[in-house]
């Protein structure tokens, strides 16, 4: 038990990222770690996930493992509807939720990223807080979590390349080598979704090459995003109709609750920015700005493509693995369309690009502390990157993207990133007790009450899952405990036997 609750000194994961072999190269800085975000929050979701929260999944008749947890305990485990109610135009009150919650997250990433400037995120900070076992659960977590999101991202930009496909050649790629295998659980005809594996390895060969070159990158794609967005919002707003926003509510409050669990999955940037803390300049100083300014600027632009895109077409039309730009044909605004289709190409690049180097700084934190093999935290000798640890999540990712369809993963993206957020808000609290003193950059304000109202968001959003998300995701950890107790507890760093 003592080296399951021990703790590492954040002056020594200070020293242990200085070795030499093991040093990442500073190069970002605050307007990098906000492109960085953007990059990871705007375009898996805005181009994504909104058709599917708005309409809602329709996935089986009274079954259980499909409702969520929320509904299953109001009503005693008896499941009445189909599937998960969407949240119709009211997804746009969803997002604003949902950056509410995240916002009470995002102050508690700021304090613990500018005090603990190291790679690994929530694992590095449950690390320094709450303890071993504590920290490989939160890292095995947050495996799954990057990797799940970035499927679903993956799954999404095949389905886009397919809409530009049509747009210039006249017709899609074949089904059998561009659409999931699987959807709903049930085989489609597909082989192979090989655009999706091909995105994923050609981004892993950029991150390879370097951080800074990987965010010169990353900064041109979240530029022509931005822009792609604001033309949707701009452009398409004459072609609202108030009748497709009316009911504004047509499952009520806990169709916005379910639609908001479903889109959480869009806010996760801000995550992917605190795992750039070993490669900033200041991280003191820029962490903060960057986690921060990204979810403002994210909830700003979520919240108006969502109300535009409810009000252009009807809201049940929407579920699908393109909804901004099937609506847009619907309603035969094609020139538009075009334009945000290689916004969304480029957008779900960057969330892929981000989401990929977030992951690989994961596996390279938990392999430094010897919790996972060596070989994850070999630093490339010219280009300083996790490269081993780049090219296997590359793999990971693409194979799986291959198979199965957008609502798989999210589902437990959500589940895994609201865990993360949870722990990371305990670990503030945690810190404040045991190291008052120590020496904070930023401060989360109203403390204790802010990360408290955190971790009351998160359960909740929680609830709002479907069971089905609980069950893998409790599975996943039980792997994960028999993983630690066999082969990391006796490599880990803090091992006395």
């Amino acid at each position: 038990m003592s080296q399951l609750l021990r703790t590492k000194s954040i002056d020594s994961l200070v020293s242990d990222s200085e070795e030499e072999g093991k040093k990442l190269k500073r190069t970002l800085g605050p307007g990098s770690l906000i492109c960085f975000g953007i990059g990871a929050v705007i375009g898996s979701g805005i181009f994504t996930l909104t058709g599917t929260a708005a309409a809602g999944q329709t996935l089986a008749v009274g079954n259980p493992l499909y409702a969520p947890v929320f509904d299953l305990l109001l009503h005693g485990g008896a499941v009445s509807t189909l599937g998960r109610p969407g949240a119709g135009p009211a997804i746009t009150l969803s997002f604003i939720l949902v950056a509410i919650a995240c916002g009470f997250a995002a102050l508690c990433y700021a304090e613990m990223a500018s005090m603990i400037p190291i790679s690994g995120s929530a694992y590095t900070y449950a690390y320094t807080t709450l303890g071993e076992i504590f920290a490989w659960i939160i890292g095995w977590d947050l495996i799954l979590e990057y990797a799940v999101s970035n499927m679903s991202v993956a799954v999404g930009f095949s389905a886009y390349f397919n809409v530009m496909c049509d747009y210039l050649f006249g017709r899609h790629l074949p089904q059998w080598l561009s659409e999931p295998a699987i959807v709903d659980g049930k085989l489609t005809g597909s082989v192979f979704n090989l655009p999706a594996l091909l995105v994923v390895m050609a981004l892993s060969f950029i991150l390879v090459r370097g951080v800074k070159e990987s965010a010169g990158a990353n900064n041109i794609m979240v530029s022509i995003k931005v822009i792609a967005v604001l033309v949707f919002v701009f452009g398409a707003a004459h072609a609202v109709q108030v009748k497709n926003l009316h009911p504004f509510m047509p499952n009520g409050f806990a169709g916005v609750m379910t639609g908001a669990a479903i889109v959480f999955f869009t806010y996760i940037g801000f995550d992917s920015v605190s795992t750039a803390a070993e490669e900033t300049k200041n991280p003191q100083r820029d962490m903060p700005i960057g986690i921060i300014g990204t979810l403002i600027v994210s909830s700003l632009l979520y919240a108006s493509t969502a109300l535009v895109l409810t009000g252009i077409v009807n809201w049940k039309t929407l579920n699908n693995a393109a909804p901004v730009a099937s609506a847009l044909h619907a309603i035969g605004m094609d020139k538009l369309r075009f334009a945000v289709t290689v916004g969304a190409l480029l957008g779900m690049l960057s969330s892929l690009l981000v989401y990929q180097y977030g992951q690989a700084r994961i596996w390279f934190a938990m392999s430094r502390d010897r919790l996972l093999p060596a070989l994850f935290s070999r630093i490339h000798p010219k280009f300083r990157t996790p490269h081993v640890s780049t090219w296997i999540a590359g793999l990971a990712v693409g194979i799986p993207a291959g198979v199965f369809d957008i609502a798989t993963f999210a589902d437990l993206a959500n589940i895994g990133t609201l865990f993360a957020f949870v722990l990371v808000s305990i670990a503030v609290l945690t810190l404040r007790k045991s190291q008052p003193n120590r020496h904070r950059s930023f401060r989360v304000p109203f403390s204790p009450v802010t990360p408290l109202l955190s971790v009351a968001c998160c359960a909740l959003l929680m609830l709002s899952l479907p069971l089905l998300a609980w069950v893998c995701f409790v599975f996943w950890l039980v792997v994960g405990l028999v993983v630690y107790f066999l082969y990391s507890r006796k490599r880990s760093l803090l091992y006395e036997g």
